[in-house]
């Protein structure tokens, strides 16, 4: 037999360990300023006024102020003036036909012995004497909106990125071992 040299090879062994990255991302709240202008109503208005126009009571109760007064006495007497007149002119043809019955002089001016009444000084009462009027106007009504203004101030996000770590190191080396035949030595 033959001597046999023997080789022995072992491989190598790389080993490689990591640690893996890491992202921080840190964003601050936005910064919000809101501004609010309030709304504004604005009403004027002016009081109503009341007018009584109470002239024409007084007239129907006391007769009014003279010159009225005296106006409705001078047209009352014109009035019974012109009564008169045509009350005679009927008794006058009254008594043109005396020869009916009834038609005597006695009869005709015996009736009339009665005195006329005075003329009215006042007009007369009514329940539309009271003028009364109430006077309005309009409100000023001004209206200005209420304003929001809204300022966004936003912060840019903060990114931090840590590295992870890579470590390499053998963890058994490649080697070639020989191992020679054995010799006999008793030769």
């Amino acid at each position: 037999m033959q001597p046999v040299l023997q080789i022995i090879q072992t491989r190598g062994i790389l080993e490689m360990q990591t640690t893996p990255g890491a992202y921080s991302i840190r964003q601050p709240k936005a910064d919000l300023n809101i501004q609010t202008t309030p709304g504004q109503l604005r009403v004027e208005s002016e009081a109503p006024q009341l007018r009584i126009d109470g002239s024409r009571v007084r007239s129907s109760m006391t007769g009014g102020n003279w010159l009225e007064m005296n106006q409705r006495i001078y047209d009352g007497i014109k009035q019974r003036v012109l009564q008169n007149i045509a009350s005679r002119m009927q008794q006058g043809d009254q008594m043109m036909n005396y020869q009916r019955p009834g038609n005597t002089i006695a009869e005709i001016y015996g009736s009339d012995w009665q005195p006329q009444p005075f003329p009215e000084t006042r007009t007369a009462a009514s329940s539309d004497n009271l003028n009364i009027r109430i006077i309005t106007t309009e409100p000023s009504v001004t209206f200005r909106p209420s304003r929001v203004n809204v300022e966004v101030t936003a912060h840019a996000p903060q990114i931090e990125y840590n590295r992870g770590s890579i470590s390499f190191y053998m963890k058994q080396y490649a080697g070639v071992q020989y191992i020679p035949p054995e010799v006999d030595m008793q030769l």
